[in-house]
């Protein structure tokens, strides 16, 4: 094995980067998952120089990635660029910038993944690394929940820690669950590591309910119906997941009943500290049964016959797992147009409990079907190039119809609709789509260690696209950066054109063979070695300096920017109680550093109104206004000062604006029927309730 590794690092040195963005987008996870632009803008560099590191000490040659890839990279290419023009037509140019930034980021880890060729051992060893990783972060998170901060971490009964956001968390921790589980099938793995994975999976799997997320409990049938639907060896994915899927059937009582008790202020300490036993117990237990059948699997030789006598058992218990179920979910679910009437009703209906005590099992009820229409109506009015990246939180304060106040509609496809239109839909499908085609390719190709991996980094990215068609995810880099490396890892084991090939008719591909049976000749190949036909490769070319070097100064100035902007803003809002003047001249080189932002501004205005300073608050106001002139907190606050200077006929006209940018504000209504009624707006009281409702919602 250790031989096997070296050699496949020898063939696919662009390893050693691509393992290096693994390890940020661990630390990514470790904190808010990737959100604040201070924390995904600084790693982005880091993405770029490790994507030049490669380009300059791993020789490329065109010819050699795989079409589909190259459609990929161009239309996603395309996306971005989309993005970026979308600057010049988005009411919020800032928000555009940083979400046309982040959509580069993944851009540049899709190719940093994707581009350079990798072999199975290699492919195996960065998803092993991440997988791990996941698990031992898992570990720590379920291990660092005490007694005394459970009320903290989990709120209302839903772990938040560590991505602050418990959708996000179940997602982070079930995106690593199927390469876990993929992987912990693969008899080319050592047996302990198989064990390793299974156990992994396990915690996984509990500490994602500790979130209990209802769009992850959703997912993961869809997900179950297109690993089995899609991906080969299906006797082996299910003799892998029955032993994980049992134990965590076992576990999610304990498991869920640590948020229950927090809900209900119960005895939750004594529930978590069962949970947790329950869960490393259980996850031991799992371990060492999928470690031991490894350790039998590796040490006997079976016969075919005996081979053929064990796939059917196992095929037939898990067509009679299936029936058991589907009939289990039949009686728990009871009538299914029943069902999907109230599952649409309580869509529909908003926040709402049932009186079952555990919102897994309350319905659909949120107001994502609020959310949705915004998107959908924004997408209609501007169904070409969309509204601008980003800008969907304005759209929403002013057409929603529910108190939250949502900054992306809380999907990736209608992000991708409301923001870019049809043009940037069209582009993103189709470069998604030779993605796939090219991961497709890989789960075909002879070495079945290399379909193993391909098989894995598809469902990674799967679930993220499956989970965030009903989230917000795509704003989460510790999210959306690994989806798009498990995505370019698929499209790195892709054939290429230097003599792989995809396995062709009656290749090891399904199960009429093990799995686990050597490669046929021409499997594995040097990086720049000989192709099939025995004549010597060309020499690859190098891509022309000349034109990256701009490119990657005109990237960094990107990145850049709105970061340091934003470090400026933060601190800022540090020091201005103890020294205002130094606040202000950090806010102005904010404003400088990100010209399209109206937020240092706002926030110079705000500190100023603290201070009783109303010509400067109005000044700064009126100068985040030119930025974003449909801004309705800078247009309520200048609204407000001119009612208390007595300028009755202007605040009308401000008040005016800021209640249709924001009508269901109760605090617009009031200083706007304040004016009406003749009277002046106290701004010190209006800026206090303000900063109550603020604190409120966070």
């Amino acid at each position: 094995m250790t031989s096997r590794l070296t050699a496949s690092l020898r063939e696919a040195p662009a390893t050693v980067p691509a393992l290096a963005a693994l390890l940020l987008f661990v630390v990514w996870a470790t904190d808010q998952g990737g959100y604040p632009v201070t924390h995904w803008a600084p790693g982005a560099l880091i993405v770029l120089a490790l994507l030049g590191v490669s380009a300059a000490s791993v020789p490329l040659s065109l010819r050699e990635i795989p079409t589909p890839v190259k459609i990929a990279v161009l239309c996603l290419s395309a996306y971005t660029a989309l993005s970026f023009l979308s600057i010049a037509w988005a009411p919020a140019p800032g928000d555009a910038w940083e979400g046309a930034n982040r959509t580069l980021l993944y851009l540049l880890v899709f190719v940093l993944f994707a581009a350079w060729r990798q072999r199975g051992g290699s492919a195996t060893l960065l998803l092993c690394a991440w997988t791990l990783a996941m698990i031992a972060l898992a570990t720590f998170t379920l291990l660092h929940l005490t007694g005394a901060n459970l009320a903290r971490l989990a709120p209302d009964g839903r772990l938040v820690y560590p991505t602050g956001y418990p959708n996000a968390n179940a997602a982070q921790w079930l995106m690593a669950f199927w390469p876990a589980l993929l992987l912990a099938r693969s008899g080319r793995l050592p047996w302990g590591l198989r064990g390793v994975l299974a156990a992994g999976a396990v915690l996984l799997g509990a500490v994602a309910l500790l979130s209990q997320s209802r769009g992850s409990l959703y997912a993961t049938p869809v997900m179950l119906v297109l690993v089995f639907a899609l991906l080969p060896g299906r006797v082996r994915t299910f003799a892998a997941l029955a032993p994980v899927a049992v134990g965590l059937a076992a576990l999610t009582p304990a498991v869920l009943r640590v948020g229950d008790r927090v809900h209900a202020g119960g005895d939750a300490p004594s529930a978590l500290h069962t949970a947790k036993l329950a869960t490393l117990a259980v996850a031991l237990a799992v371990g060492l049964i999928v470690a031991g059948w490894g350790a039998i699997e590796g040490r006997r030789s079976f016969s075919p016959r005996a081979l053929r006598r064990g796939r059917r058992i196992v095929a037939g218990v898990a067509v009679l797992t299936l029936v058991a179920a589907a009939l289990g979910g039949w009686v728990a679910a009871g009538n299914p147009v029943t069902r999907v009437e109230h599952g649409w009703q309580s869509f529909k209906g908003g926040y709402a409990s049932s009186g079952t005590g555990s919102r897994l099992v309350d319905g659909l009820g949120s107001n994502r079907y609020d959310f949705y229409r915004v998107a959908l109506d924004e997408f209609a009015s501007h169904p070409l190039v969309g509204i601008g990246a980003d800008n969907y939180a304005q759209q929403y304060l002013r057409h929603g119809r529910t108190l939250e106040t949502p900054h992306y509609p809380h999907s990736v496809e209608l992000r991708t609709l409301t923001d870019t239109g049809l043009l940037g839909g069209l582009l993103a499908v189709v470069g998604l789509a030779a993605a796939l085609t090219a991961g497709w390719r890989a789960l075909r190709v002879l070495d079945p260690l290399e379909r193993a991996a391909a098989a894995a980094a598809l469902s990674g990215f799967t679930y993220w696209v499956v989970h965030g068609s009903v989230d917000w995810f795509w704003e989460f880099a510790g999210l959306g950066a690994p989806a798009f490396a498990l995505l370019g890892l698929s499209c790195a084991l892709s054939p290429r054109a230097d003599g792989d090939s995809p396995a062709g008719e009656g290749s090891p591909v399904g199960e009429d063979l093990p799995s686990d049976d050597p490669p046929g000749d021409g499997a594995f190949r040097p990086y720049g070695g000989r192709s099939a036909t025995g004549s010597a490769p060309r020499s690859p070319r190098r891509w022309p300096i000349a034109a990256a070097v701009p490119v990657a100064l005109a990237v960094t100035v990107s990145f850049a920017a709105p970061w340091l902007s934003q470090m400026q803003v933060q601190s800022a809002a540090r020091i201005w109680p103890l020294a205002p003047g130094k606040a202000y001249a950090r806010l102005e080189d904010a404003a400088s550093l990100n010209p399209l932002s109206d937020e240092a501004y706002l926030v110079a205005g705000s500190i100023a109104l603290r201070f009783g300073d109303l010509p400067r608050a109005d000044h700064e106001f009126a100068l985040a206004l030119k930025r974003v002139p449909t801004d309705a907190y800078g247009t309520l606050e200048r609204g407000a000062i001119a009612s208390s200077r007595g300028e009755r006929a202007r605040s009308l006209a401000l008040l005016r604006a800021a209640a249709s940018l924001n009508p269901r504000d109760p605090l617009t209504r009031s200083a706007l029927s304040t004016v009406q009624a003749g009277r002046r707006v106290d701004v010190q009281e209006l800026n206090r309730s303000i900063l109550t409702e603020a604190q409120q919602l966070s």
